[in-house]
């Protein structure tokens, strides 16, 4: 796989060591088991796999050159590169302005946006309205374009399922930078229709099977449906795809629940002519995250702790899965843990921060779970490792550690 040139002040010598380690011993990634750090007062179970995947590095070192070879230029984000606060400040700071919040409200008008510029469309990609609008301007929408290239799978998947006159189920947020765009593309080529979970994609079931109106399809998914979708001749031939960052398992759920009752309304014999196989659509660093928190499931740890943006949907997601075992701290940085007795963390049921006290059980040995989501840089991690670790005495020395693992 391609190495990507990442700023220094991302990286981590801690994680970056563990990462090697695990890389060499388990090169085709068979191996899912946290890597088990013993520090004597504290055990720190750190995931199998974390941090920055594919498409965020390749848009960190996109983004960077471009401000490094084009000095003096006015230099424009269509929005959030990635769901990081730590990367995006660092971009403001070198200059670069923000076109769009997250949620595409317009923050810089258009109109003082000309042909000098340079616009940068992030990893989430850009609906086809927006690098339309790009190209009137004379901006080229593809010199600086970091779009991930497994959206861009995503996209070309729905487009080849699309001509084959398949309507489009995008599995997503509605909301989300990548859906939008995903949506915008999917539309270009079929009808489309975004499902934001499984709750959502029963009751397409239910338009499908007849069990409910058309009329309440287009109130209940008002909004998230193409122009000119027609329920009674649009759910005939369906294929699924998703916002990368969803939980894979509820992606293949989602899938597996229109694929049965495309089984019940056309017959198992005819299920080819109604449904389209998309399973290879799902991305590989996403799966793998969440196949690493999964692993740690099954240790003993006492808390977890997932560090990442709280806007961050593949973060939220290892917080689910985490929170059904262990209690769980979502957190941006180290500077959330405020001492050994609290902590402020993000809620993902309220969307909101609060304060834990006591966060720490009063243990001989505690254990730790840790990982982070997909835009996180390891050197915040590795922040929050030290954060923990300066609370206790007593401990045996990170080089110590780390040469066991060797």
């Amino acid at each position: 796989m391609k190495k990507f040139n990442i700023p220094s002040f991302y990286k981590s010598p801690i994680i970056s060591t563990i990462k090697n380690l695990r890389r060499n011993d388990d090169p085709r990634k068979k191996n899912f088991s946290p890597t088990v750090l013993d520090f004597g007062p504290v055990k720190l179970i750190i995931a199998r796999h974390f941090g920055f995947c594919y498409g965020v590095e390749n848009a960190i070192e996109i983004a960077y050159k471009t401000i490094e070879e084009n000095p003096g230029k006015k230099i424009f984000l269509l929005s959030e590169m990635i769901h990081n606060p730590h990367v995006n400040e660092d971009m403001r700071s070198r200059g670069v302005k923000f076109i769009m919040d997250n949620h595409g409200h317009q923050l810089i008008d258009w109109e003082e946006i000309n042909s000098d510029d340079i616009v940068i469309v992030p990893a989430f990609g850009a609906t086809l309205e927006i690098l339309k609008l790009l190209s009137d301007k004379g901006i080229d929408p593809v010199k600086f374009n970091t779009t991930c290239p497994f959206v861009e799978k995503v996209w070309n998947r729905a487009e080849v399922i699309g001509k084959q006159n398949y309507t489009i189920v995008i599995h997503g947020k509605a909301k989300h930078e990548e859906t939008r765009a995903t949506f915008s593309h999917s539309a270009q080529n079929a009808p489309s229709v975004i499902v934001r979970d499984i709750n959502e994609a029963k009751f397409l079931a239910d338009i499908i099977l007849g069990n409910a109106s058309k009329m309440e399809f287009y109130a209940f998914f008002e909004g998230k449906y193409s122009g000119g979708f027609d329920v009674q001749k649009d759910l005939k031939r369906i294929g699924v795809v998703n916002q990368t960052t969803m939980l894979a398992s509820e992606t293949e759920a989602i899938a597996e629940l229109l694929r049965g009752t495309m089984i019940k309304k056309f017959g198992e014999e005819n299920i080819r002519d109604h449904f389209a196989d998309t399973r290879d659509t799902l991305c590989y660093a996403t799966n793998d995250n969440q196949s690493a928190t999964i692993g740690m499931l099954e240790s003993d740890a006492d808390l977890a702790i997932v560090v990442g943006g709280y806007n961050s949907s593949n973060t939220s997601h290892l917080v689910e899965l985490l929170q059904e075992k262990f209690p769980t701290y979502f957190i941006s940085d180290s500077e959330k843990i405020i001492s050994k007795n609290e902590i402020n963390h993000f809620d993902i049921n309220t969307h909101s921060e609060k304060s834990t006290i006591n966060f720490l059980p009063n243990k001989k040995q505690i254990s730790i779970a840790v990982t982070s989501g997909a835009s996180c840089p390891d050197s915040i991690v590795d922040e929050v490792l030290n954060k923990i670790l300066s609370f206790y005495d007593g401990l045996k020395s990170i080089e110590e550690i780390v040469s066991s693992l060797k």
